[in-house]
């Protein structure tokens, strides 16, 4: 789902020019967003989904401001996808996805498992899983549960933790961490 502008330069490729300046240019890590201690000017999302075979790769944010055009493509790529149901993702959330996936220093790409849900979608877990919150921030567009191959559920759960910034939870069973921008607390650590 690249944009692409008149002249046939994709939206990608400026942003990457521009990306790489501004790396050159700025210090990478910065303390000024709290939370975000390494995310730095530029922050970037990059995930797949095996459900739908999608895969996202956007700088999200540039030089204090966020894209309009990448937050839409991730909200259309954190769809419920059992229904093609699109929200607007918080950015909060994916700002802690970043965060915890510049603090892990890894370049693969996490694994979203779930997104948003629909509260049909949300209604029909909770009826098979003893584990799903009957008013899960999924279904606000606030929380991701996420995956990463080369990272252990541990380190995933203790890098987002390091974040403060809102709820991590970790599901060793299952591989996987939730990641949302509620109030502040830790499960299953």
């Amino acid at each position: 789902m690249t944009m692409t502008l008149s002249t046939g330069v994709s939206r990608r490729g400026i942003l990457g020019v521009f990306a790489a300046t501004a790396l050159v240019a700025a210090p990478t890590y910065s303390n000024a967003f709290g939370f975000l201690r390494g995310a730095g000017d530029v922050r970037r999302i990059r995930m797949y989904s095996g459900r739908t075979g999608e895969s996202l790769d956007t700088i999200y944010w540039l030089d204090g401001n966020y894209i309009p055009e990448a937050l839409a493509e991730i909200n259309h790529f954190m769809r419920d996808w059992r229904n093609d149901q699109v929200v607007n993702i918080d950015a909060r959330t994916v700002d802690i996805a970043a965060a915890s996936h510049r603090l892990m220093g890894v370049s693969e790409p996490y694994m979203m498992l779930s997104g948003y849900r629909s509260p049909a979608t949300n209604n029909m877990l909770r009826s098979r899983s003893s584990g799903v919150a009957k008013n899960s921030l999924h279904m606000k567009g606030q929380a991701a549960d996420l995956r990463l191959t080369s990272r252990s559920v541990s380190q995933m759960y203790k890098a987002a933790a390091a974040c403060n910034a809102g709820g991590v939870g970790k599901y060793s069973r299952s591989n996987f961490v939730h990641m949302d921008c509620g109030p502040v607390r830790t499960w299953g650590g």
